[in-house]
């Protein structure tokens, strides 16, 4: 059954498509599949209408606490830096965009995965750990979740139904060959380790929300292949650390571009420090705009 939620400074296409979650895929008439927990979604947003349904059934809440529409999008950019003329600029162009808030675990694989690769590779590596090694979706009556999804020939074969992301202990008890099948490379052996310290209790993601930054941070880096980017990706989009300020490329291209145009010689560290004194409470989130603004302007450059 189609619901619809109200939403105001929404944008569901930017929050989807900028980089911070990978199991959503744009089908046609705006209309997005995904997969949140064990339930399929497909949504779409229609003026300041959200549209969804899932399969099986998923509460209103689960959606409006992923997409974080429980928040103030203007309370959050109002403490943004008022002189900050180029963050500013990437809220104007790209309003309405959101920190979604996904599940630890299944955001931490993500990132792991996502080390040297481009978001569409990341999206196949996400899709095949979840088709080889988590739960088929279907409806109350046992069938497959619609709609039927098409072939995709970059993965191989027919991918319906859509499957759940794996528990840590499924991928902790998978073999590092089988983990390589799902064309992760060098990132296998760091997945596996990771999955298998935290099915051990030697780290603990659900302790991490309670922790301060620093100590939830020193937690992630523990573990194997997890440094600052992926342990700040981790914290900022599924354990509510809105000061969480991941630097990747793109992020560092932007923040020497923008605010550091004369000096060469700055380092990551420098840039890290930066972006904690300077964009606030909520850096996170301008990371955001800033992040997704960066890819853009490199995309237009390509074009142009």
């Amino acid at each position: 059954m189609r619901r619809r939620i109200n939403v105001s400074d929404f944008n569901l296409a930017t929050t989807l498509d900028c980089g911070q979650a990978f199991r959503w895929k744009l089908e046609h008439d705006g209309w997005f599949l995904g997969v949140l927990g064990k339930s399929a979604v497909r949504t779409r947003q229609v003026d300041n209408v959200l549209e969804w349904e899932a399969q099986p059934a998923a509460d209103e809440a689960l959606i409006r606490y992923y997409l974080a529409l429980d928040v103030s999008l203007r309370d959050i950019t109002a403490t943004f830096p008022a002189d900050d003329a180029p963050l500013r600029d990437a809220v104007r162009q790209h309003w309405g965009l959101r920190v979604a808030r996904q599940e630890p675990w299944e955001c931490l694989a993500s990132f792991i995965a996502s080390s040297t690769k481009r978001i569409v590779q990341i999206r196949q590596i996400v899709e095949l750990l979840a088709r080889r090694f988590g739960e088929p979706i279907t409806n109350t009556d046992g069938r497959a979740r619609w709609p039927q999804r098409a072939e995709d020939p970059r993965l191989g074969e027919a991918i319906e139904p859509y499957h759940s992301f794996p528990t840590v202990d499924v991928i902790a008890h998978a073999s590092h060959q089988q983990l390589l099948d799902c064309k992760l490379g060098f990132r296998a052996k760091y997945l596996l380790t990771t999955a298998r310290m935290i099915d051990s209790g030697v780290v603990d993601l659900d302790a991490l929300r309670s922790m301060e930054y620093e100590r939830a941070l020193e937690e992630l880096v523990r573990l194997p292949g997890v440094g600052a980017k992926i342990g700040n990706c981790v914290l900022l989009f599924s354990c509510g650390f809105d000061q969480a300020f991941p630097i990747d490329v793109w992020i560092e291209r932007a923040l020497r571009r923008l605010y550091f145009p004369r000096k060469h010689n700055v380092t990551r560290r420098q840039l890290r420090e930066f972006a904690r004194s300077h964009f606030g409470p909520y850096a996170g989130w301008a990371q955001q705009y800033l992040f997704f603004s960066e890819r853009t302007r490199n995309k237009n450059m390509r074009k142009s």
